[in-house]
């Protein structure tokens, strides 16, 4: 628990670092092209950990709060500026200029998510065909005539290589009444069904949007020969080892793992023989059933993993691509992403989605910590997501983000004079409360999800 945490904390430390540099690094280029004074380049906020003056004059920090960053530029609103530097102050320079400052945070997070996408395609990442194991009775899915076996090949006009572009082509559908997915079946045969979803919505915290539909997908099936034993389990204290094959319980034969949880999973404590073969002998072990608490109720468990079959040949493949088109896929899903995020915000504002599904500080270092266990491919995914997401709601009109500034500018450049100062004043208050509200919202749900 400790190293998850530490290990959570430290993966959300660097991607937030790299993102928030990124992002400001954006502000002060496009600053300093456009002949503004940039003061101080903060990555972080409060008591400064370390600083940097720039033969520019520029004053580089990293702060102790690593929960943003920030750009400060020469500004006769807030700094006595000399004369012979009046020209090098933001607010001298014209609309255009200052919006391309504004806008070049965002833009770079867009730029980045890109770089990481394509950096990922060039080294290649393992998928899975999407194709369907099971379809749970009285479903969306069956009523449809999706079956066991179909694979997905699309989900409305998008094509689908994999599970991520199902779950994300599914999630683009909330809140629409029906929806055309295009499957193959066993035979080669291709045919379109339409999922009709009006009233269709799912609780992220409990179930996919894969399963909320009645799809599982299909992995390989778990075999009896123990892949691993957990420390201090029923299992271990019983004796099992890793590359057992369980035979029997309490003298009859176990026909699959699936019979096997199920038993264990509604007897918790019960006193139990487990009959293993090991290297061709058999050995009857004498175990009590562990017990653990979960929503539903109290269940059993062994402390136990199965070795899976392998893979159906081409079931598994990578996506890796030459120098070229790696760019024209990264590109792409780039663009997927980032309509896609516009698309949930647009839902959350008409209550298509909940807003449960917001996420806060807490739910991105758990992304971050698990991505980066998986390796630098995925961790490079991680971030290529978030840094889309992080410009995109940069650019919501709200006066305290990015999105605001430029709603000012936009108003300045239509009437050809400056939105008052009053007024923007009070749009910061309420941009203020709004951001405080939906922090809020978001930091409640991550929470209630550890809860």
């Amino acid at each position: 628990m400790v190293f998850e945490f530490l290990r959570n904390a430290g993966a959300f430390i660097v991607a937030l670092g790299i993102l928030v540099a990124v992002h400001e690094w954006g502000h002060y280029y496009v600053a300093r092209l456009c002949g503004v004074h940039v003061k101080r380049f903060s990555i972080g906020f409060g008591k400064p950990l370390w600083r940097k003056q720039g033969s520019n004059g520029t004053e580089f920090v990293v702060a102790a709060i690593p929960l943003g960053g920030y750009v400060r530029m020469l500004d006769e609103r807030v700094d006595d500026v000399p004369a012979e530097l009046s020209s090098q102050a933001f607010n001298r320079q014209s609309v255009a200029k200052r919006m391309a400052i504004i806008a070049a945070g965002p833009g770079v997070n867009f730029i980045f998510a890109a770089i990481a996408l394509y950096v990922m395609f060039l080294i290649g990442i393992s998928t899975v065909k999407p194709v369907i194991g099971d379809i749970a009775p009285q479903s969306i899915a069956a009523n449809a005539g999706l079956a066991a076996g179909d694979e997905i090949i699309q989900v409305g006009s998008r094509h689908t290589p994999d599970w991520e572009a199902v779950n994300f082509e599914l999630i683009s559908h909330v809140g629409d009444s029906s929806m055309a997915v295009t499957v193959k079946n066993a035979n080669g045969v291709t045919q379109q069904r339409e999922l009709l979803i009006d009233g269709w919505n799912f609780d992220s915290d409990s179930e996919s949007p894969l399963r909320s539909v009645g799809i599982t997908p299909f992995t390989p099936a778990a075999t009896l020969n123990v892949a691993f034993v957990g420390e201090g389990s029923a299992a271990k204290s019983a004796g099992v080892q890793v590359g057992d094959t369980i035979v029997a319980l309490n003298g009859e034969t176990v026909a699959d793992w699936q019979s096997l949880v199920a038993f264990v999973k509604d007897n918790p404590g019960e006193h139990v023989t487990l009959s293993v073969n090991r290297a061709g002998q058999t050995y009857d072990l004498s175990a009590t059933i562990g017990r653990r608490d979960t929503p539903e109720g109290q269940d059993g468990y062994l402390g136990v993993s199965p070795y899976a079959e392998a893979w159906p040949e081409g079931y598994v493949f990578t996506h890796q691509y030459g120098v070229f088109e790696a760019m024209g896929k990264a590109v792409d899903k780039t663009w997927r992403l980032m309509t896609l995020s516009i698309e949930m915000i647009g839902k959350l504002v008409t209550g298509d989605v909940s807003v449960k599904n917001l996420s806060g500080p807490i739910s991105i270092a758990q992304g971050a910590g698990s991505s980066a266990g998986y390796g630098l491919v995925y961790f490079l995914s991680f971030l290529a997501l978030i840094s889309v997401n992080l410009g995109i709601v940069n650019l919501l009109p709200l006066p305290m983000l990015d999105g605001g500034h430029l709603m000012y500018f936009t108003i300045e450049w239509l009437t050809g004079k400056p939105v008052s100062e009053e007024i923007q004043e009070w749009g910061f208050k309420i941009g203020a409360m709004l951001l405080f509200t939906i922090m809020s919202i978001a930091i409640f749900n991550d929470i209630t999800r550890l809860s």
